[in-house]
C-alpha cells in the first residue's frame, strides 16, 4: 500500500488531481513489494532552486529532485522512501518547450523520481538505457508517448 503525503507549495492552481500523482507512483513503485511512503512537494522556482544548490550545487530550478530516505536498518519500523520536490512552473514550462501534453510530462517525471528512490539513476549510459526503458514502458501503459523520443 502507498502512503502519499502530497504537499503544494506552489502558487499554480492548474495542478494534476491527487489521484493522479497516487496512480503515477503506485505504477512507478509496483516492483516493490513492500509498502511504501512517501512525500511529494509540489513548489515554485525560488524553493526549487534554494534546493537545487543546497543538495546539488547548481543554482537554478529544476523540475524534480528526489531525496531517497536514508534510515539506518531497525531504526524506525516505516516503510519511508524519501521525498519528491517538484517544481511546478519548470515542468510546465517543459512541456511547452518540448511539445508534451502537461499530463504526460507530469506523469514522466513523478515516475522519474519515483524510479530514483528506489534506487535507479542516469550516471552512466548503461544505467541510463535501463531507467529509460522502464519510463517509456510504464508511460505507455499509461498512453503517454516516448518521452525520450525527441532526444534521439
Amino acid at each position: 500500500m502507498l502512503e502519499l503525503d502530497l504537499q503544494n507549495a506552489s502558487a499554480a492552481t492548474a495542478l494534476p488531481s491527487e489521484e493522479q500523482f497516487r496512480r503515477w507512483c503506485e505504477l512507478a513503485l509496483r516492483q516493490r513489494t513492500a509498502d511504501s511512503e512517501l512525500t511529494i512537494r509540489l513548489v515554485d522556482e525560488g524553493e526549487a532552486r534554494e534546493l537545487n544548490h543546497t543538495w546539488r550545487h547548481k543554482d537554478y530550478a529544476t523540475n524534480v529532485l528526489s531525496f531517497p530516505a536514508d534510515i539506518p536498518d531497525g531504526l524506525l519500523d516505516i516503510p519511508l522512501l524519501g521525498d519528491l520536490v517538484i517544481c511546478v512552473p519548470v515542468v510546465e514550462r517543459e512541456a511547452r518547450e518540448q511539445s508534451k501534453t502537461s499530463e504526460a510530462h507530469w506523469a514522466h517525471l513523478v515516475i522519474h523520481g519515483c524510479l530514483h528512490l528506489l534506487g535507479y539513476d542516469h550516471i552512466d549510459d548503461a544505467e541510463a538505457e535501463e531507467m529509460e526503458a522502464l519510463e517509456r514502458e510504464l508511460l505507455a501503459e499509461l498512453g503517454h508517448p516516448d518521452p525520450y523520443a525527441a532526444d534521439e
